[in-house]
């Protein structure tokens, strides 16, 4: 087997490229391809050698415009590379005998306030919920096809808490927005996961998994729980980010995922435990 990751200069895709060499041959793409990287464009896939995908590959398809205030603001380009490019090139994938692992989103399922797993229906939160749920639904009984519904991935990278330590670091006051709460999952779970689910594709018949952690957290007690372990100088503030912040985001997505613990063979990292090993206490 071969792991090709899709977006693999990303966030995601980068940490993934880096543990998939360690246990199969592996491949990376990029939107401008590089002397190790593929060339591949979402908005033209067509463009893609399909050539180097045999039928014992699986494609991890990190890559999406995945901003959601850029999907509702320009709608239309991001149709064009999350749904009509995206479709287009699982549907090649899939015709060249390769599997295909597609990175969703947990706002698939729309605001929760309680507990829930992968059987509850989705009530899609915004436009870039919905064109990852378009994705899904074209897909979903393929059995070349599996999805994966990530909740905030967090890292010592992760967007959010670069945020928080640049703050600490200049002695700023960090703006935070309430309330947000999410599933927080470490990004090393993700890419253990993912990658089992890779090996195992035949003896894990599930075809939707949901990727979070066992701790549903809003930024606040985010914020705290990091200045108390880690970052002792962080000082912070909770702002209401107004009505028009959620109109693409739940509020709250009360997540559960048992499929990822079968998978990783224990219980995902806890938000205190992820901190402690990203920042090696």
């Amino acid at each position: 087997m071969k792991i090709i990751i899709v977006g693999a200069s990303g966030y995601i895709g980068s940490k993934l490229l880096t543990e998939a060499k360690k246990i199969s041959a592996a491949l990376g793409t990029s939107s401008q391809g590089t002397e190790s990287l593929l060339r591949l464009r979402l908005d033209f896939p067509d463009e893609f050698n399909y050539d180097v995908l045999e039928p014992s590959d699986v494609v991890l398809l990190t890559s999406a415009i995945s901003s959601p205030d850029v999907c509702g603001s320009d709608f239309n380009h991001a149709w064009s590379v999350n749904v009509t490019g995206t479709s287009t090139f699982i549907s090649k994938v899939i015709a060249k005998g390769a599997r295909l692992i597609f990175f969703s989103s947990d706002t698939v399922y729309g605001e929760r306030m309680d507990d829930f797993t992968e059987m509850t229906h989705c009530n899609p939160a915004g436009d870039y919920a919905r064109m990852k749920h378009e994705i899904e639904k074209r897909f979903i009984g393929n059995q070349s096809f599996k999805t994966i519904r990530l909740s905030y991935v967090f890292s010592i990278e992760d967007k959010f808490t670069k945020y928080l330590l640049a703050c600490a670091d200049r002695g700023d006051q960090a703006d935070i927005y309430h309330p947000f709460y999410r599933a927080i999952v470490h990004r090393n779970d993700v890419t253990q996961g993912v990658l089992e689910l890779a090996r195992l594709w035949d003896d894990f018949p599930q075809s939707i998994v949901n990727f979070g952690g066992p701790d549903v957290i809003d930024r606040m007690e985010y914020a705290q729980g990091l200045r108390d372990s880690v970052l002792p100088t962080l000082r912070y503030r909770q702002i209401d980010p107004g009505e028009g912040f959620f109109i693409n985001r739940p509020r709250n997505i009360q997540m559960r995922s048992p499929l990822l613990e079968s998978l990783l063979g224990r219980t995902p990292r806890s938000f205190s435990e992820a901190v402690q090993l990203e920042f090696n206490q």
